[in-house]
């Protein structure tokens, strides 16, 4: 039974080698999402829907249930397939990003979601620029992410943003998730409070569990974020 992990946006999965170096387990996936730092399939049109449709694919194809483990964006497609495909999963986890009915955007993803005004952003989005916002909001591996960040990727946020404009009322749980669920967030998070992720908690059922860290919590704490994690998962033995 694998642990599936999931990375949100501007993200690769190269974002989880923090937490994999801190993690006991030797069998963990991390999934790259379709045109962030790999190719994108041929009519892939980048959507919330699609990519939650592709995850559930992935983990489909494992042929067993698994622990699943998104952050961001990779937190919101985690919380999609475990209230919409629960058989495929033992457990979910999810870091800084969750969709309750309060939910609501923050600035920047106002911005991408905005015609015109998003593909200025993405054209401001550029070298030092990235890795410098990026740092700021506690990305411990912000030059390495920014190089990944090309016009694949860019297209590819601009189009799942702007497929998500609902997503409050299309996502939001209404009831007690089927799987033991656990929420991670950082209490400096610059994106979602933590509020945020103590209402899909008290909606769900899931376990909350607060770091010291910004928007990146498992892998600025990956210590703390490991000893989380094995926790959860050794109470489900």
């Amino acid at each position: 039974m694998p642990a599936v992990l999931v990375h949100g946006v501007p993200d690769t999965a190269a974002m989880w080698d923090p937490l994999l170096a801190a993690l006991t387990r030797d069998d963990v996936i991390t999934l790259a999402l379709p045109g962030f730092g790999c190719p994108l399939p041929h009519g892939f049109g980048a959507t919330k829907d699609e990519y939650a449709g592709w995850v559930a694919d992935q983990i489909d194809a494992l042929g067993e249930p698994v622990d699943l483990v998104g952050h961001d964006w990779g937190s919101l497609l985690t919380q999609r397939v475990a209230l919409t495909r629960p058989e495929l999963l033992r457990s979910f986890a999810m870091a800084d990003g969750a969709v309750t009915g309060r939910f609501a955007w923050h600035d920047l993803a106002l911005q991408w979601q905005t015609p015109e005004v998003g593909e200025q952003i993405m054209e401001l989005m550029t070298g030092d620029a990235v890795a410098d916002a990026l740092r700021d909001a506690g990305h411990p591996g912000a030059a390495d992410a920014a190089e990944a960040v090309d016009d694949t990727m860019k297209g590819c946020i601009l189009d799942l943003y702007r497929s998500a404009t609902e997503i409050a009322r299309e996502w939001s749980p209404t009831g007690p998730a089927e799987r033991p669920g656990l929420v991670i967030w950082g209490t400096a998070d610059p994106f979602g409070a933590v509020a945020s992720g103590e209402r899909f908690t008290e909606v769900t059922g899931a376990q909350l569990v607060v770091l010291d860290a910004a928007h990146w919590a498992p892998v600025e704490r990956p210590r703390e974020a490991a000893a989380a994690l094995e926790s959860f998962w050794a109470s489900l033995d």
